[in-house]
């Protein structure tokens, strides 16, 4: 279960991977998620069933909510399942009260906390109260960071008896789809919807102090700040040099025609996005928050930056624009990284140890 199968985050990716991976293996599958769109038409891509639940939405409202957990409910009674996977806070919560009432043991895989520190603090509360109350609903929860497993120690959501530690990974591409960071012009690229979570403003503050460098910038992603991110490209004068280019199926190719990945952001947990950088082979420069540090070494394979910072941003845009070498030296280290730590057999394995443990001890 999953809250949104109109869009193309780093959960959904996760979902649709393991999924058609477990489904290859002889397991039985199927995807509850929200409003049809870009997932579900992969998913059918897959052959991977798909069961769509319209009223499953990221913002709360009780009326919806409520017949959101009955369909979701009856779906499942239909479908029969042994085990109950959730994704994400409104289905990770809605999915775990539904698989209680039939009996069915239920995962909860967090990608990132909805009250990680950055989020702003009334919705912090409210989201940490909601964990609080599901935790004792799922069987396991499993955290792909251990930034954070630490944060729900902290926070009392979840002992660590309960907490299973799986980092994200990624299918490997081509060596031909990987990039040549050391070639010119440079191209820079940001991969993450335009939302209060990421800080795109950051970002092109910083770069509007680079002018005297030759870069472009593609900012991959939508939302509802798409508008606000646009309107400010304008004010600083760099339309000329920034391309919006909203939701792209391509990221791939895309990032192999890139020379520096980047990921400004107020909160994460463990952006896959990232991953995918460093699998091109991407020297990344990321905001130190959640657990981004657990991926990417600051200094060796691309550079940590503080929240909302923009002149020490910008310090480490211009060093990596300005060294050919140093962005290919970066990149090597961040391919050596996912070949050694965040390849998706990796987690697949991972996550059928799991799996296994919930259902044997049920």
């Amino acid at each position: 279960m999953i809250t949104r199968a109109d869009e193309l985050g780093g959960s959904q990716i996760h979902v649709r991977d393991l999924s058609a991976a477990l489904q290859s293996r002889g397991h039985q599958v199927a995807v509850f998620a929200g409003r049809r769109g870009i997932l579900s038409r992969q998913l059918t891509q897959l052959a991977v069933r798909h069961v769509e639940i319209p009223e499953l939405a990221r913002e709360l409202n009780p009326m919806r909510d409520a017949v959101a957990l009955y369909r979701l409910r009856a779906a499942l009674r239909d479908f029969g399942p042994d085990l109950v996977s959730t994704h994400c806070a409104k289905a990770g919560v809605l999915g775990r009260f539904a698989a209680r009432s039939l009996r069915v043991p239920a995962l909860f895989t967090a990608h990132g906390w909805a009250f990680a520190e950055g989020v702003p603090a009334l919705r912090r509360r409210l989201y940490r109260w909601m964990e609080r109350s599901a935790t004792p609903l799922a069987h396991r929860i499993i955290v792909v960071s251990d930034s954070d497993r630490q944060t729900a120690i902290r926070e009392r959501v979840a002992s660590p008896r309960k907490l299973r530690l799986i980092y994200n990974g990624m299918h490997d591409v081509d060596a031909d789809q990987r990039a040549r960071p050391d070639s010119a012009p440079v191209r820079l690229v940001m991969i993450a919807r335009m939302c209060e979570q990421k800080d795109h403003p950051t970002l092109l503050r910083a770069l509007a102090e680079l002018r005297d460098l030759e870069w472009h910038l593609d900012l991959i992603g939508d939302g509802p700040l798409r508008d606000d991110t646009g309107n400010l490209v304008e004010e600083l004068g760099l339309a000329e040099r920034i391309s919006v280019l909203g939701l792209r199926e391509d990221t791939v190719q895309l990032l192999a025609r890139a020379h520096i990945y980047l990921l400004v952001s107020n909160w994460e947990g463990f952006p896959r996005s990232i991953l995918e950088a460093m699998r091109a082979a991407l020297p990344v420069i990321a905001t130190e928050v959640g657990g981004v540090s657990e991926s990417v070494g600051d200094g060796t394979s691309g550079f940590l930056v503080p929240r909302s910072d923009v002149r020490v941003l910008a310090d480490r845009l211009r060093r990596l624009i300005e060294s050919p070498s140093l962005r290919l030296t970066m990149g090597k280290e961040g391919r050596v990284r996912y070949e050694q730590r965040f390849t998706f057999e990796r987690v697949l394995d991972e996550t059928l140890v799991v799996c296994r443990e919930v259902v044997n001890c049920v």
